[in-house]
This record gives structure tokens, C-alpha cells and sequence, in this order.
């Protein structure tokens, strides 16, 4: 049984380190931006790098829209996604083409949250932009909540090294827990302990 165990964190570390190395990017109906951290209305290095990628997408006619996505964290005055839409209109995207999520505090609820306003708008088809140790996870959550989802992870990541292994086994044990248990049900319990 732990020889099974250690068999299924293997195949899981193996699924999550190649979707961070494919991007799967084609013509789309939206681009999707998971947020992270802004820094009073600035992008983090993290969440710029995420950005650099969309802006690079849109230009290239991958979607005509874009969702920007991240709520507001106590004390913050803005959100992860007024941050990000900010930054997408200084860099070329027009307002017009950008769409706000900003009531998901977790990767779970802004894909949710994002799905739910994309259908009502008749809109599946999305390329989801995150750091390449996020691209598995976040396609797993968009089946799950039923987005037709490419991912195509940012080649601008501010996480590399030491670090980016460090996340990169922590996303494989969340993908391994999320396939058994359901990445909203992971989302709940995670969010409780």
C-alpha cells in the first residue's frame, strides 16, 4: 500500500512538473489570469509576470477578452484584479476587453466565480494564464468547474529556483489530494485549517 502511495505522488509530480512545461495556448473566447499578491494597486513581481504573458496573448490574438481575477485582502484598498486591469491598460489592452473577478480569495473560487459569469455570457472556451507550478492544478479546477480550459503558464515567472520546487511539491499534493477528495472540497477544507 505505501509502495502504491509513493507510486501515485511520483505520477502526480511527474503530471504537474510537464504541465508546467506546456503551454497550450490557441484561439480562445477569453484569456483568464489567476491573481496574486498587488502591492497598493501594483502588481507583485509575481502577478507583473503573469500580466507580461497576457498582454504578449492578447496582442497576439489569442482572445479578444480578458479576465482578470483576485479579491481584496484585509487592509488592501484595492483588489488583486483592479490591480491587474490597471496594468493590462497601461500596457495596450483596452478596457473595454477586460473583465473584473474580484470576489475569489483561492484559485477554486476565482475559477468558479469565472465560469459562472463567462456561461451566463455564452463563453467556455478559455486559455488560463498562471506560474507554470500552478498550470495542472488550475486546468483540473476549470473541468471541474466546467471551463473548456488551455493553460498556458507564464514563461515571465518571478518564482524560480529552490523556490519553484518547493511549489511545485506542494502542487503535487494538492493535485494528489484534489483528484481524490475534489478541488472544491480541498478549497473548504484548506480554507478551515
Amino acid at each position: 500500500m505505501l509502495l502504491g502511495f509513493m507510486l501515485y505522488l511520483v505520477v502526480s509530480f511527474v503530471q504537474v512538473w510537464w504541465a508546467a512545461h506546456r503551454d497550450d495556448a490557441h484561439p480562445a473566447q477569453a484569456i483568464v489570469v489567476l491573481g496574486a499578491a498587488q502591492y497598493d494597486g501594483r502588481p507583485s513581481p509575481v502577478l507583473e509576470g503573469r500580466l507580461r504573458h497576457v498582454v504578449e496573448l492578447y496582442d497576439q490574438g489569442v482572445a479578444p477578452l480578458v479576465v482578470v481575477t483576485g479579491g481584496r485582502r484585509d487592509g488592501d484598498r484595492y483588489t488583486e484584479a483592479s490591480a491587474s486591469a490597471r496594468y493590462l491598460h497601461e500596457h495596450g489592452v483596452p478596457g473595454a476587453a477586460v473583465e473584473r473577478e474580484t470576489t475569489g480569495a483561492t484559485s477554486y473560487e476565482s475559477l468558479a466565480a469565472t465560469a459562472r459569469f463567462l456561461r451566463d455570457r455564452g463563453i467556455s472556451e478559455v486559455v488560463l494564464v498562471s506560474d507554470p507550478f500552478h498550470a495542472y492544478r488550475i486546468g483540473a479546477i476549470s473541468d471541474e468547474v466546467n471551463l473548456d480550459a488551455a493553460v498556458s503558464p507564464t514563461p515571465h515567472s518571478a518564482i524560480s529556483g529552490v523556490k519553484n520546487w518547493r511549489f511545485l511539491l506542494r502542487e503535487t499534493a494538492g493535485v494528489s489530494l484534489g483528484r481524490i477528495v475534489g478541488y472544491r472540497r480541498l478549497d473548504h477544507l484548506l480554507e478551515r485549517g
